[in-house]
């Protein structure tokens, strides 16, 4: 009896990814802070993958995800007219090179009044 032939093995590719953090009390958000949002690129073989993989990396480092915006792999950004600077090209090569999820910036939220 013939085997059957393995299904082939799809590559990973890297995704753009905006992920909006609620607190939980492991984080190490500053404590004047309400949540944040971190820029990340991931891997996966597939876009769900990636969100899969980046959501349980963040819940590990104990903070609590709570909406994942994706923006496509490089190559969809660019066809959507996006401009990724050098920078971020070689943080989505580590990101791949590494089979890993990089957070490459965070932006605290706060209920700061301004003298109302």
């Amino acid at each position: 009896m013939a085997k059957p032939d393995k299904p082939e093995k799809r590559q990973q590719r890297v995704y753009t990814l905006l992920v909006e953090l609620g607190r939980s009390p492991e984080d190490d958000l500053p404590a004047d802070a309400t949540g944040a949002a971190l820029l990340i690129y991931a891997t996966g073989v597939d876009e769900a993958e990636a969100v899969r993989e980046a959501v349980a990396v963040l819940k590990t480092a104990g903070v609590a995800p709570l909406e994942v915006t994706s923006y496509g792999t490089l190559e969809e950004r660019l066809a959507a007219g996006d401009t990724v600077p050098e920078e971020e090209r070689d943080l989505m090569e580590r990101a791949l090179a590494e089979n890993a999820v990089i957070v490459a910036q965070k932006t605290y939220y706060t209920d700061h009044n301004d003298g109302d």
